[in-house]
């Protein structure tokens, strides 16, 4: 089971819009000499919504040769439509990733039965490990705690990321799905109450802009040393509220080039940070310590 801090990682881009290979391989050295414990490549944060397929796997690709097996990296292959979801994530398993992170289908709403035949029918088309992915606010779509235990009676369905930001949901899909199912949180501002509470780790969008602190601040969690883990979460308060200050990663991007990490080049329909949020984000970030 991979514990501790998941980075969502950006999806850095040139000018033109294309990746930025360059600074894509240098986020990775960044990450692993940070501490990162694991990587999602294409998630929300990587704008896997504007990337076609093609890009989607190269980026996959790039990531997993560039980390070169030195931690876990799980791509996200998530998709409203079940059989490119089942493509998307037979493409990642051949890459190499070490797991797959699926989004609940978003926009036709399925059922609680649709959902679970979703799941299932990925599940069964591959043989790499998988999380659910829960994210009501962006997707429209709530997965109740019952449909997770029911997938998590499927081998390789094997935890979950659960961003309701509903702490009380951590206890239920434990007594539920039992201690070998992994339960992440999706929700920066509640992730240290969330794995004092018992959680595995988190799947964040703050550990790209402090990627050491975020990490530290989630084991202390994890080992239940509350005081230590409340004390780290505490800088890290206003990054959490402020990379959300629009539409994710557009804040995020802009927090990773102000610290020289990356160019701040998003894809439409998202622009880049109005000016008026510069200060606000900025502030969150010197309060982190990251610049």
């Amino acid at each position: 089971m991979i514990q501790g801090s998941i980075v969502a990682l950006v999806t850095p881009m040139n000018n033109d819009g294309s990746i930025d290979e360059c600074s894509l391989e240098k986020l990775v050295e960044f990450h692993i000499a940070q501490g990162t414990d694991a990587l999602v490549a294409v998630g929300t944060t990587g704008e896997s919504a504007t990337l076609n397929t093609n890009e989607h796997c190269e980026v996959i690709r790039s990531i997993v040769n560039y980390v070169d097996g030195r931690i876990p990296v799980i791509a996200g292959t998530g998709s409203n439509s079940t059989s490119e979801a089942i493509i998307l994530t037979e493409k990642a398993s051949k890459l190499g990733v070490d797991g797959c992170l699926l989004v609940t289908p978003y926009y036709n709403k399925p059922t609680q039965q649709g959902l679970y035949l979703h799941y299932k029918a990925i599940a069964d088309a591959v043989d790499i490990p998988l999380i659910l992915y829960n994210v009501p606010g962006r997707t429209a779509c709530d997965m109740f705690p019952e449909t997770i235990a029911l997938l998590a009676k499927i081998n390789n369905i094997i935890g979950v990321k659960e961003a309701t930001g509903d702490l009380n949901r951590v206890k239920i899909i434990r007594d539920l799905c039992g201690d070998e199912f992994a339960i992440y949180s999706g929700d920066d501002g509640s992730s240290c109450e969330f794995c004092l509470a018992g959680g595995n780790g988190t799947i964040t969008v703050t550990g790209n802009v402090a990627p050491c602190l975020v990490h530290k601040m989630i084991m202390a969690a994890i080992d239940d040393n509350r005081e230590a883990a409340l004390a780290i979460d505490a800088k890290l308060t206003g990054l959490h509220k402020q990379l959300f200050i629009q539409s994710n990663p557009i804040p995020v991007k802009w927090a990773m080039t102000k610290m020289g990490l990356i160019g701040g080049n998003v894809r439409l329909p998202l622009t880049p940070l109005t000016e008026d949020c510069f200060e606000v984000v900025e502030k969150a970030m010197r309060q982190a310590d990251v610049i």
